[in-house]
């Protein structure tokens, strides 16, 4: 049985979104969150379909001006991740088949019940037709792989042998996994890497990402004042001794790490510009209203020049610990 993990930069069928609701963290001030989730949508739905998970499909379908390629759909959450908690899409002897695997909320740090049964939910309503869903018992968030399409996964030690996931794995444990649930032959493994603020122990789509089979996108730290400077220091040294199916070392282009954003707690958001969405005909990307903005946009620019580039100011984002590509999730054809 052949079977990979498909690269984001696959053709796409649908984008799964799920929006803040007055039950959710975000209630406080429900008005300013739904504005990037808005601008995300609409920015994917430039090329792509996207499917909106949400509370009240009357009221956030009229939040919209053009509803264009988008599907609004009642089923209850907890919170917003659902690059997280959706289907991770696998290709099995050509045709895609839906995992969902176990959500605990990163180590079961928040309630995650409703979350947890959304894969079903939207299956059982018939928005994915006739893909097959399997669901795993198995603890694993669609934020902490990377994959390059062709049998390779990058992702993180701390997250992937966590005790708070599954226990803790090995790292051959762990391997052994994705080659059984993606025909994983190789596992890219970084021990070093980190945003403060973040709550999934850092997932590899906050630190570094497949752009092409031989690219890396990844966060570059050269304060060295910053708290940041030696662990990402760290990583950046992992990246350059790992090399592609090729045999190559591979192509790095580093993403500025913005300036430090707090919130009222003077507490240091996960502010990244590598939480970015590969579609179909766009490259949708987070901005924090900080001078590194405009580094971040002529990198895109540069290597994304088939595609739109789409900036999102996502400031609310991070204040509830997540940023643009954490609140969505691709499924391929």
């Amino acid at each position: 049985m052949m079977k990979h993990l498909p690269p984001e930069w696959q053709k796409q069928r649908a984008v799964l979104m799920a929006f803040p609701h007055k039950n959710s963290d975000w209630a406080d001030d429900l008005k300013s969150a739904l504005v990037p989730f808005i601008r995300t949508a609409q920015a994917i739905a430039y090329t792509t379909p996207v499917y909106i998970i949400c509370d009240n499909k009357e009221e956030i379908s009229n939040l919209f001006c053009y509803p264009r390629n988008l599907s609004f759909i009642e089923i209850e959450t907890n919170d917003t991740w659902i690059r997280d908690f959706g289907y991770i899409s696998v290709v099995e002897d050509g045709e895609v088949k839906l995992l969902d695997f176990t959500f605990d909320a990163w180590g079961g740090k928040f309630d995650a019940e409703l979350d947890n049964e959304v894969n079903k939910v939207l299956h059982k309503k018939g928005y994915m037709g006739v893909t097959p869903l399997e669901s795993i018992n198995f603890v694993l968030e669609g934020g902490s792989i990377e994959s390059d399409g062709e049998g390779t996964i990058l992702t993180t030690t701390a997250c992937l042998c966590n005790p708070n996931r599954n226990g803790g794995l090995s790292k051959d444990e762990v391997a052994k996994k994705l080659e059984e649930y993606f025909g994983a032959k190789r596992v890219l493994w970084l021990d070093y890497g980190y945003l403060a603020g973040d709550d999934t122990d850092s997932h590899i789509d906050t630190l570094a990402r497949f752009v092409s089979t031989d690219t890396i996108m990844y966060v570059q730290c050269l304060d060295e004042e910053d708290e940041h400077y030696g662990a990402l220091k760290k990583m950046e040294d992992e990246l350059k001794e790992f090399k592609d199916n090729e045999g190559k070392f591979y192509n790095l282009l580093p993403l500025p790490l913005p300036s430090a954003k707090y919130d009222e707690e003077k507490n240091r958001l996960p502010a990244t510009y590598v939480n970015f969405l590969i579609t179909n005909g766009a490259l949708v990307y987070p901005t924090y209203s900080v001078v590194e903005d405009k580094i971040a946009d002529a990198v895109f620019k540069d290597f994304f020049k088939d595609k739109e580039i789409i900036p999102v100011e996502c400031s609310r984002l991070i204040e509830e610990g997540g940023s643009l590509h954490c609140s969505t999730m691709q499924v391929p054809f």
